[in-house]
């Protein structure tokens, strides 16, 4: 092609590129209708810092993010447990905007104000934690490390963390708080009312305090990533884990001595409000409701003596609704109207993700995923690592926004992009 006609092609190119980078189109023309969609991703580490993943971290203390634990968890684990820990269900679409809903929120930094003293201890439900970071529940531990739950509750001791403990764990309710050195918060599903009088008298006698009771069960998981992972496995499942969700859970410590021979014990899906009401009326414990999306059922739950909830889409595992957590939290707080504290859980891994929920009303934030990767990375050692990055992280976010303590964090401090 001859020089002249390159040149006029060349031209037109970058005429084009002016135009649809420019005021033109973007504020009159089509791409305009994305203006408010949250800005892409940027590499994480940035492309000139790649995260090498030949070169894996080998001490905890090596660690400079939580993403640093999960190719460590992912060489540990066999192919199935890492797959359980990192599938989200179907397309994935709510496990990714768990992360990318942080993107439509932006913090809004002061100046001069004394930070040199940040005061991160929080009160939830009558007990004083020296964090707002609460140990999420998750299942079956051991499947990360062979100390389990147990590890994860020395590490909750280590930085005083609230620690939710799941009715699904492979150690013990009493075992666990044992080792916490103080009361966990005890999760179950709302099943067959024999089952669930029976764990919460379980959990009652153990010394735990609060039951959280999960609602967003009973629908069909179509964990894609771990059954694809799964096919890599040569092991045999049905040894550890049964062939049933009735052999699962009576193999489940916090089980032991409950009767779950009738298929019909383990139905989630037929659970209702008058359900919980029930729970509410035949338990001391306090009552917490996790897996709240809505404005509405946030009316009903604090309607209905409910003493706190969870905001919560299960890490993108249950629902592929497509929403996170964070884009929900501000009309969950809205409709609570400070009469009951929020939690918030799913997607979050920085500490700046944990200031925008705190500053916008949560009163504190679960973490999942991230606490795991350190138990399948280094056990205790990585757990403890896990929670102190981000207590530093968070820390250092409020003195960049003038927050001298949590209850000086305003939602003024967060805007929407």
């Amino acid at each position: 092609m001859p020089l002249p006609q390159l040149r006029q092609i060349s031209s037109r190119r970058r005429l084009l590129q002016f135009l649809v980078a420019g005021t033109l189109c973007t504020q009159h023309g089509v791409p305009a209708l994305a203006q408010n969609a949250a800005p892409p991703r940027l590499p994480d580490p940035m492309s000139w810092a790649p995260r090498d993943l030949n070169n894996l971290i080998s001490d905890p203390k090596e660690a400079l993010d939580v993403f640093d634990f999960e190719p460590v968890a992912k060489k540990n684990l066999s192919p199935a447990h890492f797959g359980y820990m990192a599938t989200g269900i179907d397309d994935e679409v709510t496990l990714r905007a768990n992360r990318e809903g942080f993107l439509k929120f932006q913090l809004r930094p002061r100046r001069l104000v004394d930070v040199a003293t940040i005061d991160m201890t929080t009160e939830l439900l009558g007990t004083r934690f020296d964090s707002p970071i609460v140990i999420a529940p998750t299942g079956s531990n051991r499947a990360f490390h062979s100390d389990g739950e147990v590890a994860v509750a020395n590490a909750a001791r280590t930085g005083n963390h609230l620690q939710i403990l799941s009715s699904g764990a492979t150690t013990s309710i009493e075992e666990v708080i044992a080792a916490r050195g103080a009361p966990v918060w005890f999760q179950l599903y709302p099943r067959k009312w024999e089952v669930t009088e029976a764990l919460l008298k379980r959990a009652e006698r153990a010394g735990s305090s609060v039951a959280v009771v999960t609602v967003d069960g009973g629908a069909f998981t179509n964990w894609e990533t771990l059954a694809r992972l799964r096919r890599n496995d040569t092991r045999q499942c049905d040894g550890c884990h049964g062939s049933s969700i009735r052999d699962y859970v009576a193999r489940r410590p916090n089980f032991d001595g409950i009767d779950v021979s009738d298929p019909a014990s383990m139905n989630i899906a037929n659970q209702t409000w008058d359900s919980i009401k029930r729970l509410r009326d035949s338990t001391k414990m306090k009552i917490v409701l996790k897996g709240i999306l809505t404005h509405e059922d946030a009316a009903l739950a604090t309607d209905s003596g409910i003493d706190a909830i969870i905001v919560s889409n299960h890490g993108g595992r249950v629902v592929d609704s497509g929403r996170a957590t964070i884009e929900i939290l501000p009309e969950i707080i809205e409709a609570v109207g400070g009469r009951i504290p929020v939690l918030v859980d799913s997607g979050f891994r920085r500490g700046t993700d944990i200031i925008k929920a705190l500053a916008m009303g949560a009163q504190a934030v679960c973490i999942g995923r991230p606490y795991l990767w350190g138990l399948g990375a280094f056990g205790q050692p990585g757990v403890e690592r896990v929670l102190e990055i981000l207590r530093n992280e968070a820390r250092a976010v409020m003195q960049q926004v003038g927050a001298r303590s949590i209850k000086h964090l305003t939602p003024r401090m967060v805007q929407r992009a």
